[in-house]
């Protein structure tokens, strides 16, 4: 239905014949974080749309009209790529490759979607008895069947901005898609670029510090888990309630159990939730764990009050490394 609609809007894959007013370059994101990084690059010689409202849950996001047309009329238009863009590349099929359009997760190693030890994933639990050879046991009986089709799926993380050296090397790409798009500007993209890689470096030393000077390496989710280019570029231990980009709301008791009796044993201080979240669930496992509960950014979308308030990639991060101090301290 949506490519129906781009090739409707987009009278046989051309642009629009309202050209918008501004004549800077004009890039679209679905998210976030390549809009942040975009206008780091770019300042007041670019033009940035972000298509997510901010408070709007990210994987339930479906465009406009309005939406499709900013796309068409964009220089550069930027996603995520993964589970949540589907209909990206859908719309992309259908206006033939006339959108100069990017997925932040063609630029860096994708990395599979993990189900990690008491994950409830598609309303069954995945939780490993460490002591018996990692035997897997689950709340339901399952096919053969549904574990062969669940082996064939290969979904791959899209949260590719969550570790800053992916950061990194996204910012490269987009500076030198938009210093070829405008080169009257190219000199000041890159010079703009090369100081925000500079405080990037900044970024991931202060996250490499606070976990070589930890006194543990696991870190608890009562929530999504969308970190997992995060854990993996530090090497940190993580349990969490749900994947990355699960619709689940509700987690089994078995779950509950399962990531309480881990921040016990581990005498974990804090549980994680997301920004956005109602954070229920990491509340409960704290309050059964004597712990606290802390917001960890995935920085996949942005409140209003924050984005008002001037926030943006970097700021969103280092609340995040001072909560993983917190969180990895004895």
């Amino acid at each position: 239905m949506l490519a129906a609609l781009f090739l409707a809007l987009s009278g046989c894959g051309q642009k629009m014949s309202e050209e918008p007013a501004d004549k800077r370059l004009q890039i679209v994101t679905t998210i976030f974080p390549p809009c942040d990084f975009a206008r780091q690059i770019g300042g007041n010689d670019v033009e940035v749309t972000m298509l997510l409202k901010p408070g709007m849950e990210s994987h339930s996001y479906e465009p406009t009209p309005a939406d499709i047309i900013k796309i068409m009329n964009s220089d550069i238009f930027l996603y995520a790529g993964g589970e949540s863009d589907v209909w990206v590349e859908e719309l992309l099929k259908a206006n033939d490759g006339h959108t100069e359009s990017y997925a932040l997760l063609d630029w860096v190693d994708p990395l599979e979607e993990e189900t990690s030890a008491g994950m409830q994933v598609r309303g069954h639990d995945h939780i490993h008895e460490e002591a018996h050879d990692h035997e897997e046991i689950h709340d339901h009986d399952l096919h053969a069947e549904d574990h062969a089709v669940h082996l064939e799926e290969t979904e791959y993380d899209e949260h590719v901005w969550t570790s800053p050296r992916n950061a990194m090397v996204i910012v490269e790409n987009i500076c030198e898609i938009m210093s070829r798009k405008d080169p009257d500007h190219a000199e000041s993209f890159e010079e703009n670029a090369a100081d925000y890689t500079e405080e990037l470096k900044k970024l991931d030393q202060a996250f490499t510090e606070v976990v070589e000077d930890a006194g543990r390496n696991t870190v608890i989710f009562g929530d999504r888990f969308p970190l997992l280019y995060f854990v993996k570029t530090y090497g940190l231990d993580y349990y969490a309630a749900f994947p990355g980009c699960s619709m689940e709301t509700e987690p089994s008791a078995a779950t509950i159990a399962f990531l309480t009796d881990k921040v016990k044993e581990e005498r974990i201080p804090v549980v994680f939730y997301l920004e956005m979240s109602n954070g229920k669930i990491a509340e409960a496992i704290a309050e059964a764990a004597g712990a606290r509960t802390a917001v960890f950014y995935s920085g996949h979308s942005i409140t209003a009050k924050d984005l008002e308030g001037g926030e943006d990639y970097l700021s969103l991060m280092y609340r995040n490394v001072e909560a993983l101090r917190l969180a990895l301290s004895e």
